[in-house]
């Protein structure tokens, strides 16, 4: 037999493996715990897998993404394996409807239309979803209710984006910002919390509008941005003579700066 068939009927059956283990430990016999698990239930494990997919990405930890991945896995093989107790799909119909829209969206690889490049290849894609998708009336349909607000700000950017709806340039975005930053300063300087509120959010989406100009993912950009608050804060914390309570803003600011270059000297190894 090929190599390749080998390796495929090796996988498939870890995976066959995998979804009769979560069958048993669904089943009368099985864990009290999973048992009682629903698709609601799981909202929240779903989300955690995934993001800990990403910091294990992030760092470049291969051992910790293996093991995150399979994490997300065991999600998926719940949630199929409970709408199969519900008479509702399984996990076949999970991969067979994955398989066949990987075809359907990839005729410039399974068909006779050719593209000449990643950015050809991502219009194809969406032109073919489109199509799948008629039954939306508007470009802000398919927005998803449950992710970030953050994340769903650079989707709704882009489809207004997709329409034509862009602005002229740079610059302008930058006058936009700033434009925001000031109604929201009046707004502030009248003490209408109502107001105040709206107007960052505006300034938030405004900022997310720039980030999408410049190829700059804003989800994965404060993701970083945390982190390095974070690292910076605890160096803080390690440097202090003091509890940081009884630090004066003059204080913290120079504690600051401290961390800041005690880090990049361990970076640098300097």
């Amino acid at each position: 037999m090929h190599k390749k068939c080998l390796c495929y009927y090796t996988v498939m059956g870890y995976l066959e493996k995998l979804v009769d283990l979560i069958g048993v430990l669904r089943s009368e016999n099985g864990c009290p715990w999973d048992r009682e698990q629903t698709h609601k239930s799981l909202r929240p494990n779903m989300l955690e897998e995934a993001y800990e997919a990403i910091d294990a990405i992030n760092d470049d930890d291969m051992t910790h993404l293996k093991e995150e991945l399979g994490d997300v896995l065991l999600q998926v093989i719940l949630h199929s394996q409970i709408a199969k107790e519900e008479n509702a799909f399984d996990i076949e119909d999970v991969a067979k409807g994955l398989h066949d829209k990987i075809i359907h969206r990839h005729p410039h690889v399974f068909g006779n239309v050719k593209v000449n490049s990643p950015e050809e290849a991502l219009m194809s894609w969406d032109k073919i979803k489109k199509e799948e998708k008629s039954h939306r009336k508007s470009a802000m349909d398919g927005v998803s209710k449950s992710q970030s607000a953050l994340m769903s700000a650079q989707k709704i950017s882009k489809k207004a984006v997709k329409c034509g709806f862009e602005w002229p340039d740079e610059n302008s975005l930058y006058d936009c910002i700033k434009s925001e930053f000031k109604e929201f300063k009046d707004a502030s300087e009248a003490k209408n919390q109502a107001e105040m509120e709206e107007e960052m959010g505006d300034i938030l989406f405004a900022v997310v509008n720039l980030a999408r100009w410049n190829k700059i993912d804003a989800e994965q950009a404060l993701i970083k941005a945390n982190q390095k608050f974070m690292t910076r804060f605890r160096k803080m914390e390690e440097l202090a003579t003091k509890p940081l309570e009884e630090y004066s803003f003059e204080e913290f600011d120079q504690l600051w700066r401290e961390a800041k270059r005690s880090l990049y000297k361990e970076n640098f190894n300097c």
